[in-house]
């Protein structure tokens, strides 16, 4: 048996149904239109079924989004084991932007109309894959654990919504400024137990990944302000395909200056390399698409606010990471100062 209608699984149809032929005048009017929308509302047509894969659609969608984002981090640290972090980058974005660049000429996406507009995408690609994902990666290969490094990256909308009222002139709510305040403290809380303890001349060895995960922070916060700022329009696949362009022009001659460029060829590499481009590069990507063409993409937002905790127990379950409950606790407050410091004033 059929269940009965919701405003949930429901919706009106459109006003245009009502349209009347030959119109009508005054009263009569009024009159006509009033027992016609009560015999329609009485039909069996009032409402429209929404089709059940697009409900199923609006629930998962997110929730993969944001699992598979959270995965980058442990791509990252299996991948040390194999390969130097900006060499595996170089070709995860080479083989991404080819992927990208057939599917976009097959599709006739449009390429952006001016060499400024190639310049700023290429530019957005600098900030956003070479210096934050470069840092990231360098950070963990070099032994800051998985879960920290994707708490600190998510430190990001907090350091939007800090520097928004100087540099997009955005007022921003005592909510806001609470969860910046909270963000930080629980930050604190986390990192404390790891560098408490530390001899002094161990200490650069064990902040200076840290501070690099800190910079990529804050290049993926410029590259955000540089988006809104110069990258209003344009195909997204098109711009996608430009940035991994610009993070190469960067990223390969410094590789080839500061590491052997080591690339084991095996099945795990292949695997991971894999995943890097599918699930992360093009699947996750494709998903924000998806939900921002169906309207959905808030959800993706509030959800975003999972992914430290959710690369935390990937972190726990495949490489045996594990956190303090102090640094637990530290956690979820950073969770909950990203999710207030993420609402709109």
């Amino acid at each position: 048996m059929g269940s009965a209608p919701t405003s949930r699984n429901f919706v009106r149809p459109h006003p245009d149904r009502f349209a009347i032929d030959p119109p009508l005048k005054g009263r009569e009017t009024r009159t006509f239109i009033a027992a016609r929308v009560l015999a329609f509302e009485r039909s069996s047509h009032y409402y429209t079924r929404v089709p059940t894969s697009d409900l199923l659609f609006r629930r998962a969608a997110p929730v993969l989004f944001v699992f598979l984002w959270s995965t980058g981090w442990i791509v990252a640290r299996y991948s040390a084991e194999y390969a130097d972090p900006l060499t595996f980058l170089c070709a995860r974005y080479a083989c991404a932007g080819a992927v990208l660049l057939v599917y976009a000429l097959i599709a006739g996406a449009r390429w952006p109309a001016t060499r400024r507009d190639f310049g700023h995408a290429a530019f957005s690609g600098v900030l956003i894959h070479a210096l934050y994902l470069g840092g990231v990666w360098i950070a963990i290969a070099h032994g800051v654990p998985a879960s920290i490094s994707a708490l600190l990256a998510a430190l990001q909308p907090i350091l939007t919504a800090a520097l928004a009222p100087l540099l997009l002139h955005e007022r921003i709510g005592w909510k806001q400024w609470l969860g910046i305040a909270l963000g930080f403290i629980g930050i604190i809380v986390v990192l404390s137990p790891k560098l408490a303890g530390v001899a002094p001349g161990q200490l650069g060895g064990v902040t200076t990944p840290l501070l690099i995960n800190v910079v990529a922070m804050l290049a993926v916060t410029a590259g955000t302000f540089y988006q809104k700022r110069y990258i209003h329009s344009g195909d997204l696949r098109t711009v996608t395909i430009l940035q991994y362009a610009g993070a190469i022009v960067v990223t390969l001659p410094v590789a080839y200056l500061i590491e052997p460029m080591r690339l084991e060829i095996n099945a795990t590499t292949i695997l991971i390399m894999l995943w890097s481009v599918l699930a992360i590069s093009i699947g996750a990507i494709a998903l924000l698409l998806l939900l921002i063409r169906r309207g959905e993409v808030s959800r993706a937002a509030q959800l975003i606010y999972l992914v430290p905790p959710t690369a935390a127990v990937q972190a726990w379950l495949l490489f045996g990471e594990q956190l303090s409950p102090l640094q637990l606790a530290g956690m979820a407050l950073t969770v909950i100062g990203v999710a207030l410091a993420s609402r709109a004033a």
